[in-house]
């Protein structure tokens, strides 16, 4: 079954004009090969052409996901994409480039074995964090067998606003997900909360450094300090893995002070995605453990491979080497200084987007884009011919893409937008933004009566 089926009522062939030489047309079935190729000119021409019809990368601001990198990064990634990752033995600088890159995130993330750091890379955050959460599931197998208890009945303690990943985890791996709903005004886990959902089967608390809901960071040091008060008092030990998909590549630059990585003894492994603050395209993730007793040895193959032996701890086998190469060579390139300056303006263009929508009149912040460069805002109660929703699609027609979605359980009455600062934003664009949306608020504003209601659930879909 394809996930992607199309309706049943689109025709399964169509007449395009090819762009060859003879500008001859020619029938191009949607779903089946043709009979004859139309050759690699023109199905650039016409797969390029097609292309058009997408939205523009850099006016997507729904994503969390790179979309711009130095043409020479582009560049280099296109001269290794034929280079298998998985090749260890035939491909073997790009496999060192691999471990400096996990070297280089172990000591950014404070890791006490950082020049000989337990760590991979991975297709993206998604697979990193299910190999954390088997390595919190085996640990926690071991300690329960190793003190005579039943095993089978694991829970994971999270926030309702976790990535879809981890229940998807929870799912593939038969977990119970403990998911703490949202209350009030507070958006994400706490330490009380977290605490109140742990007892003796919970293999880990998954703490956010950065929430795709609003950007903010979740207190991972007083998380744990909380699980050490529980430890202490009950004897209860719960591990925490750090999902920190964005936030990873962005407070050790400009949040060097806040303690949530490796510093903190609780926290046994970290993941983060190379293809969002890492400044990569598409797709690199990547898996860092405290220590290599971190990460139970069973979970590791040893595989004979092309007259290698190399040890794999992966869901994917074979993968193209450009991404890690791209990610060695964006550490190269900008250094310390260079995350350091460039999370810096992205954040600062953050909070002035932020601070100017605030300051247009029917809009309210969630957060201000002070941690995550990323933020959300809803509109004030007494707006009632338009919602978030509205502003979203007049957006879209000025080529903007900034999502409108509803919060989860507790806080489904809270729809609200949100806007993502990447690399590539800069603030003639930001400018250019605000522009836009001023026009299309005084439109709405002036409204004499309420707009059709919106289509919510087609609106809310995205889980990125």
């Amino acid at each position: 079954m394809a996930l992607n089926a199309r309706r049943q009522d689109r025709k399964r062939n169509r007449t395009v004009a090819l762009p060859h030489r003879k500008m001859l047309e020619a029938e191009l079935p949607i779903d089946r090969l043709a009979a004859r190729g139309a050759g690699v000119d023109a199905a650039y021409e016409t797969i390029s052409a097609e292309l058009l019809l997408d939205g523009q990368a850099r006016l997507n601001l729904a994503t969390f996901v790179s979309t711009w990198m130095p043409p020479l990064g582009a560049r280099l990634m296109a001269e290794t994409a034929d280079k298998n990752m998985i090749d260890k033995d035939e491909y073997p600088q790009t496999a060192e480039l691999e471990a400096r890159c996990v070297n280089i995130l172990a000591d950014l993330w404070r890791s006490p074995e950082h020049e000989q750091a337990t760590g991979c890379s991975t297709t993206g955050s998604s697979e990193a964090a299910m190999l954390a959460g088997m390595a919190l599931k085996w640990r926690w197998r071991e300690r329960m067998r190793a003190a005579g208890k039943p095993a089978d009945k694991p829970n994971l303690v999270m926030g309702a606003n976790v990535q879809v990943c981890w229940e998807k985890f929870c799912r593939y791996w038969e977990v119970e997900p403990r998911l703490v709903p949202m209350e009030g005004d507070t958006y994400h886990l706490t330490p009380e909360r977290a605490v109140a959902h742990c007892d003796e089967n919970t293999i880990g608390v998954v703490a956010i450094l950065g929430s795709t809901f609003d950007g903010s960071y979740e207190p991972v040091k007083e998380i744990s300090q909380a699980l050490d008060e529980l430890e202490e008092r009950e004897g209860i030990h719960v591990p925490v893995h750090v999902d920190a998909a964005s936030g990873g590549f962005v407070a050790p630059f400009i949040d060097p002070d806040l303690e949530w990585d490796f510093r903190i003894k609780r926290v046994q492994s970290i993941n983060a995605s190379g293809h969002k603050y890492g400044l990569v395209y598409p797709g690199v993730g990547w898996a860092v453990w405290r220590d290599h007793s971190a990460l139970p040895e069973d979970l590791v193959f040893r595989v004979n491979y092309l007259g290698g032996n190399m040890p794999t701890f992966a869901l994917n086998f074979s993968r193209p080497g450009s991404e890690v190469v791209a990610q060695y060579f964006m550490f190269m390139s900008l250094g310390r200084d260079g995350y350091t300056e460039t999370m810096r303006k992205l954040r600062e263009i953050a909070t002035y987007l932020a601070d100017s929508i605030e300051q247009i009149g029917p809009y309210r912040l969630i957060s201000r884009g002070d941690q995550l460069p990323v933020f959300a805002f809803t509109l004030a109660p007494e707006v009632t011919n338009y919602t978030v929703f509205d502003v979203s699609d007049r957006l879209r027609q000025g080529g903007w893409l900034v999502p409108a979605y509803t919060f989860p359980e507790n806080r489904q009455d809270l729809s609200v937008l949100r806007i993502v600062v990447r690399s590539g934003m800069h603030i003639d664009m930001a400018d250019k933004l605000l522009e836009l949306l001023r026009r299309q608020t005084e439109r709405l504003e002036a409204l004499p009566s309420p707009l059709p209601p919106p289509d919510v659930e087609a609106a809310t879909a995205f889980k990125h």
